[in-house]
């Protein structure tokens, strides 16, 4: 792997990711929760110009995904509301195609299996200081675990996890080639907006 694209590649991501982070309040994350995909800056389109970049893209979202999936499984467990665990399902169900279809395009264009570890043991360690992490990270997990209401972490955990994706979703439409991953970024885009907008709904409903 080109060591400067990727590390450009996750430079960005972490910016966004910086940015998105920032703007938590403490008591209701709040950053951008206005947002649901349409509101979020497009990423300046030359990152289209970098090589390699649905290689890039699956290594970070692929260990993404299984974030998402492990916060999910756990709310199949601990969650209170029928709500919760329908929207666990559904993102364990969408999230792990997803995974299985990148893994499959992975191995037909770049010869191997995904490499490991990459988004995460980068980003991580970049973003360890301040209080600031990787939202879907085992941190996350085990906030989850001890939270006192479980259904109200798991939004406050899962809409910032979301739009990080959608983020890293439209940096991959403005750089993609290839007519899968251009499919696979608008249907990440789509379907975790419109989750992002339903737990919104349930957040203020429940807790407003």
């Amino acid at each position: 792997m080109d060591q400067k694209i990727a590390f450009g590649f996750g430079g960005i991501l972490v910016g966004a990711a910086i940015v998105l982070l920032l703007s938590s309040t403490g008591q209701y994350r709040s950053m951008m929760w206005g947002a649901n995909g349409s509101n979020i800056t497009t990423p300046n389109r030359t990152v289209g110009m970098m090589n390699n970049i649905d290689e890039h893209f699956i290594e970070q979202m692929i260990p993404h995904h299984d974030g998402a999936i492990d916060m999910a499984k756990l709310a199949l467990q601990k969650a209170k509301r029928p709500e919760i665990k329908t929207l666990a399902e559904n993102i364990i169900s969408a999230q792990e195609k997803e995974i299985t279809d990148m893994q499959g395009w992975y191995k037909s264009w770049f010869g191997g299996d995904v490499k490991k570890g990459n988004t995460y043991s980068m980003m991580g360690g970049m973003m360890s200081t301040g209080g600031m992490h990787m939202v879907g990270n085992q941190q996350d997990t085990q906030t989850l675990e001890n939270a006192p209401d479980f259904d109200k972490a798991f939004i406050e955990e899962m809409i910032p996890h979301h739009q990080l994706a959608i983020i890293m979703a439209q940096m991959l439409k403005a750089g993609t080639n290839r007519p899968e991953m251009l499919t696979l970024a608008n249907n990440i885009t789509e379907s975790q907006s419109k989750e992002i907008e339903q737990m919104q709904s349930w957040y203020k409903s429940w807790y407003k």
